[in-house]
């Protein structure tokens, strides 16, 4: 019993060790990515040039976690794996302080994608290990209610340095700071936890391929992703004048990055106690985000963004939880990369489609946000009752 306790508190701490790493980080990045686009035209890229960047940024980051995840469990080098990714990701921030081109801070943005997509498989493999011990949906909930607080907080901190004058150089350079926190913690993580699969003390036996349950998981999930309106599209709607006023899309954005981390932690606990089912639930209840922000007034759309925002925290932690569930401990890198790499296609190809739909009709962009995540229902009914 006392070896289970102690199993147990340490698997706790490495949860809340990696989730400080990944508080710093998302301060570090989400701080960056809020003026990015700003940062880009300053030096001299058109509207063009910062869509394209933005959206081969994403698809080359969600592209190589299948090869990231196969390498992390052919080698078994998840820690090497892990810092290499966050150090390419975290760096690549402050050295845009240092970017006198676009073409030259666009690699950067480019770069700090592409570290993000190599250490995520290895990371929430060895997460997944941890999470045995308290709790699959409680551990990434815990995890992903940290990352949130580092999302909201490193916006803000811009923000604040640009409300004092400050510039976009000088914004970068102070996101150093966080960068270089994240990183030291993670290397003393990894000093006390060289082994973190030692903590999933009973593993499920390895497979030699996915089951058809994993596939019509990612079926479903990925229905839900296409259906997810950015928020950057939503920010676009609200600058067009409609609901609220400029000011205020930022505290939205905040407002629905704090809801994310708390639905992180409610979804990810019931998940623990009553299932898949809750899944299910929260696919429902944040379908119902888009006609309340394309459509409604201030009320409305504050609503809307909430929504929004539940939808996120349980995507970020029912769907990882799920994962680690249904694959067996060898095979969980490779699983997390393909599950990643399915939800980053679906999603692009989604926001491209719906950027093209706001162009013709709101109402139509509506209808297939909401129709498309609702596709996802019967899916992932089928997954919960094939997997229990």
């Amino acid at each position: 019993m006392t070896d289970r306790i102690t199993g147990k508190s340490n698997a706790l701490r490495f949860v809340v060790l990696i989730g400080v790493v990944s508080l710093f980080a998302d301060m570090t990045y989400e701080g960056a990515r809020s003026i990015t686009g700003q940062y880009l035209g300053s030096l001299g890229a058109s509207a063009t040039a910062v869509g394209i960047i933005a959206g081969f940024g994403e698809l080359a980051g969600y592209g190589v976690r299948v090869l990231s995840g196969y390498l992390s469990d052919r080698t078994r080098g998840y820690w090497t794996i892990t810092i290499i990714g966050y150090v390419i990701n975290l760096l690549a921030v402050p050295a845009l302080a240092l970017a006198g081109r676009w073409d030259l801070a666009a690699c950067l943005v480019i770069a700090e994608r592409l570290g993000k997509g190599i250490r995520n498989p290895a990371r929430d493999a060895m997460l997944s290990h941890a999470t045995h011990e308290v709790g699959r949906g409680w551990g990434f909930g815990l995890h992903e209610a940290l990352d949130q607080i580092g999302a909201v907080s490193g916006p803000l901190i811009v923000g604040a340095v640009l409300f004092f004058k400050g510039t976009y150089r000088y914004s970068f350079a102070l996101l150093l700071i966080p960068a270089l926190l994240a990183i030291s913690i993670l290397l003393v993580a990894r000093f006390l936890y060289p082994s973190p699969q030692d903590m999933e003390v009973t593993r499920q036996n390895s497979a030699g391929s996915f089951s058809k349950v994993f596939w019509l998981y990612l079926a479903g999930v990925g229905f839900i992703a296409a259906g997810y309106a950015d928020y950057p599209l939503v920010a676009y709607h609200f600058g067009k004048g409609y609901a609220i006023s400029k000011e205020w899309i930022p505290v939205f954005y905040a407002i629905a990055m704090g809801v994310d981390g708390l639905a992180a932690l409610v979804c990810g606990y019931l998940f623990d106690r009553t299932g898949f089912g809750i899944l299910v639930g929260a696919a429902v209840i944040s379908a119902a985000f888009a006609p309340l922000v394309f459509f409604g007034g201030f009320s409305p759309a504050l609503i809307g963004v909430i929504l929004w925002g539940i939808g996120m925290g349980a995507q970020e932690s029912i769907m990882r939880a799920a994962i680690a569930n249904m694959i067996s401990s060898e095979r969980r890198g490779t699983a997390y990369g393909i599950f990643n790499t399915g939800y980053g296609f679906c999603w692009f190809i989604g926001s491209a489609l719906m950027g093209l739909l706001y162009d013709i009709s709101i109402t139509s962009l509506v209808i297939f946000s909401v129709a498309i995540q609702l596709c996802a229902v019967p899916v992932l009914l089928l997954v919960r009752r094939q997997w229990t």
